[in-house]
């Protein structure tokens, strides 16, 4: 069976459109961290904010979160909410950042309740820089560090 290029292009282009709907341009974020308290992405415009979904059992996310919390700290228009991406109990995740704290708020959120404007991640650590206007910016998947964040934000 021979495609045409004209059919190519048009699967093309509804492959992509069915991707670009997955992820909203402007995704929004509703969560409550374990502290109790709201965090929602709209009330963060006007800021750079890393949405970084990890795991207490992941060893890159350990190894990354010292660096996006010096990164959050130095930056006064950098904000970060880390999203625990795992079915633990509340209070194992808890006990985990007593040992390994962090500088922004963390939610958790389930494998079976995840944010319905982000894509599920396909790995971890996934990290997603979103602008001060609200569209994602960058996506990583695997660690950040200072310098990666840094670069592209341009700072």
């Amino acid at each position: 069976m021979k495609i045409s290029s004209l059919a190519l292009a048009a699967c093309l282009l509804v492959a992509a459109a069915t991707a670009q709907a997955a992820m909203p341009a402007q995704p929004s974020l509703k969560v409550t961290t374990l502290d109790g308290k709201p965090f929602d992405l709209a009330a963060q415009r006007g800021h750079w904010v890393i949405v970084n979904f990890w795991a207490t059992w992941c060893v890159p996310c350990i190894k990354e979160m010292p660096d996006i919390s010096r990164f959050v700290s130095s930056h006064a228009d950098v904000r970060a909410v880390g999203l625990a991406y795992e079915d633990s109990d509340k209070a194992d995740i808890q006990a985990f950042l007593a040992k390994h704290p962090v500088s922004y708020p963390i939610a958790q959120v389930t494998m079976d309740d995840a944010p319905k404007d982000f894509d599920e991640p396909r790995g971890l650590p996934t990290t997603y820089l979103i602008a001060p206007d609200g569209h994602v910016a960058k996506r990583f998947v695997g660690p950040v560090t200072g310098q990666s964040l840094g670069a592209a934000i341009g700072k």
